[in-house]
């Protein structure tokens, strides 16, 4: 019998079958990488001294996705415009800012780990439909947020804070409560997206109920109360398209607070916000704060690069002296990139923003996104802007939901429909 006789699907048929594995892998690596990467185990699942396994395993599981990414056809073709250009221009100088800092080893380290998920973050976005993303990232939550229930309650020496500090609190299978509490808080949104694209009543109220319970137990009233704002924003944005087109902006309105917030401890040379008689200090995170914006004098063009800060022994050791504690955490996403990239870094990280704000406005006024994937995007991109006023989140290299935010930039960077476009073209002659 001739080969060239036989319909031309049977020879399709092998590239059909390796894009749908290739699928496969892709959406399992991304469950994996979210049980890795979301936050450091207790020490008594993972020793302390083997925790960069965690980090290993989630780098592994982005070159898996990104290498299982060149047999998938791509589902999302982005446009290389300033707004691209922007947000790319930002990661790529975070990550070569490392040049100007000691150079040590977890630096290095770190500035490669976000290439890589950078990397990773278009890979994903342009060749996996947005709700599987969600669906395997709600999976991968799922056993983390359900681990963290069972520690819990079975081995509370585990899954229970004893500290003087936390005492009684739940902190699952994490090494301190306040990630139980925002894994939580995500797996929350996502579980509220999941509804309203489909899924039925049982799962929903199952994942909702016991990812609030770890965020109750653990005491993140934060985190709760932004969840559930987030989910409104969801749901709102579902109903009216005025709401989302004010959502979309509301990321930019969180910016030129946090430049306004780090004003006035720059300008003030207070250690807490005063408020007529009132002194707000967030749990002494403003502390922080203002020790890393005092030293913004001295590298304010270029920044201490990242990973630059803390690890100067001078820096770390006079707060410690002063204070009596230190952690090498700025609790401030905003606070973060100032002071490791410097002016001209915030400055990229703004006008990114601003562009994926005016972006998302004019694909909701030309319908050209999905109206679900608009109000999922809007939504999570607010729950991070939100989160990063009280934790560092936006220039973690690994934690997946941080890397997602990159991706759900990158979403937002594709061209309006050719046919609209000439649409416009003829009206406007």
């Amino acid at each position: 019998m001739d080969g060239r006789a036989v319909d031309s699907s049977v020879w399709q048929a092998p590239g059909v079958d390796a894009e749908n594995f290739a699928r496969t892998v892709v959406n399992w690596s991304i469950t994996v990488n979210v049980i890795m990467s979301m936050g450091t185990f207790h020490p008594a699942l993972l020793p302390t001294e083997v925790t960069l396994v965690q980090q290993a395993v989630a780098l592994l599981m982005w070159g898996v996705l990104i290498y299982a990414s060149l047999f998938i056809r791509p589902c999302l073709r982005l446009a290389f415009n300033l707004d691209t250009l922007v947000i790319v221009g930002f990661y790529a100088f975070a990550a070569i800012s490392v040049l100007w800092t000691n150079l040590d080893v977890a630096a290095l380290m770190k500035a490669a780990a976000l290439a890589v998920t950078t990397l990773g973050a278009f890979c994903m976005v342009s060749r996996v439909d947005i709700d599987d993303i969600v669906k395997s990232t709600t999976r991968g939550l799922f056993v983390l947020i359900a681990g963290s229930a069972f520690c819990a309650v079975a081995l509370p020496d585990i899954g229970v804070d004893q500290t003087w500090m936390h005492n009684g609190q739940w902190q699952g299978v994490f090494e301190s409560k306040q990630t139980l509490g925002f894994a939580g808080a995500y797996l929350m949104f996502f579980a509220c997206y999941r509804k309203v694209t489909g899924q039925g009543w049982l799962p929903f109220l199952v994942t909702f109920a016991l990812a609030s319970t770890c965020v109750v137990f653990s005491e993140s009233r934060g985190a709760g109360a932004l969840s559930l704002v987030a989910c409104a924003l969801l749901l709102t944005s579902l109903w009216s398209v005025r709401c989302m087109q004010v959502y979309a902006v509301l990321p930019c309105a969180m910016c030129v607070a946090a430049a306004l917030l780090m004003l006035y401890f720059y300008t003030t040379g207070y250690d807490s916000i005063h408020v007529f008689d009132t002194t707000i200090n967030f749990t002494e995170r403003t502390f922080i704060w203002q020790y890393a914006i005092s030293h913004f004098d001295d590298a304010p063009l270029f920044g201490f690069g990242i990973n630059g800060f803390w690890t100067r022994p001078e820096i770390y050791d006079y707060f410690n002296q002063n204070h009596g504690w230190v952690l090498d955490n700025y609790h401030n996403g905003y606070i973060a990139i100032l002071v490791e990239t410097g002016f001209l870094g915030y400055v990229l990280f703004m006008a990114s923003v601003f562009l994926f704000s005016y972006k998302m406005l004019c694909l909701i006024a030309e319908r050209a996104i999905d109206r679900l994937h608009c109000a999922l995007i809007v939504g999570f991109v607010f729950l991070n802007c939100q989160t990063n006023f009280t934790e560092t989140v936006f220039l973690r290299s690994t934690m997946f939901t941080s890397v997602l935010l990159i991706a759900f930039f990158l979403a937002a960077c594709r061209s309006l429909p050719s046919s609209r476009l000439q649409l416009r073209e003829l009206e406007q002659t």
